[in-house]
């Protein structure tokens, strides 16, 4: 079984952007401190992640579809937090 160049760039990209939210979906989901988070912006990205976890289903990469739900899912916990607590950022 071997890997494709592709995927030796693809699943380190994948790991590293994906551990990136981690961060802040715990400070948010810890803190409920919300208030440095633009919702147009995590909306918009929210809606990203989801087209490119489509994409990368369309497309059959791995790489795309592991990262994207997972990013998927920290980004939505992050919006929804968001969405909840907006009220107490006024």
């Amino acid at each position: 079984m071997s890997i494709a160049p592709s995927d030796l760039v693809g699943y380190p990209a994948a790991f590293l952007t994906t551990v990136a939210f981690l961060p802040q979906a715990l400070h948010s989901w810890q803190t409920r401190d919300l208030s440095g988070i633009s919702l147009p912006m995590y909306a918009l990205f929210t809606l990203g992640v989801a087209l490119w976890l489509v994409y990368g289903w369309m497309i059959n990469s791995l790489p795309v579809v592991i990262a994207n739900a997972i990013t998927l899912v920290l980004a939505a916990t992050v919006l929804a937090l968001k969405i909840i607590h907006l009220r107490d950022d006024v």
